[in-house]
């Protein structure tokens, strides 16, 4: 993984750098939501075996933000998903390197100097 494009995906198809960059940050705010969701459902476990009423009681509201970042963490990754599919189907459109494209036809772009 050199310079802007990345080329391992097996079929010739290049990905911008910018492009992994925003997964990257998307998989960093996933990762920071199920850590904190580790800790929602330690708290959850914590208050439900102490059966003391006011745990209980603040079962609640750590039970819906824990509903609410399971709701972000889905967001999240269908957004990956379709701005992956999106990024792949332009990538492979405007493919420069000569590699075959999905439609089996290869691609006769000049390489322009750097």
């Amino acid at each position: 993984m050199e310079g802007d494009t990345f080329s391992g995906l097996g079929n010739g198809t290049q990905i911008d750098g910018k492009i992994l960059q925003t997964f990257q940050k998307s998989f960093v705010q996933v990762q920071d939501i199920l850590d904190q969701n580790r800790l929602l459902i330690n708290e959850i476990n914590q208050n439900h075996e102490s059966k003391i009423p006011d745990n209980l009681s603040r079962n609640v509201g750590l039970i819906r933000e824990l509903n609410n970042n399971i709701r972000r963490v889905v967001d999240l990754y269908s957004d990956l998903s379709s701005n992956f599919t999106k990024n792949i189907e332009v990538s492979s459109e405007g493919d420069s390197s000569g590699a075959l494209k999905s439609d089996g036809k290869a691609g006769h772009k000049r390489n322009r100097p750097a």
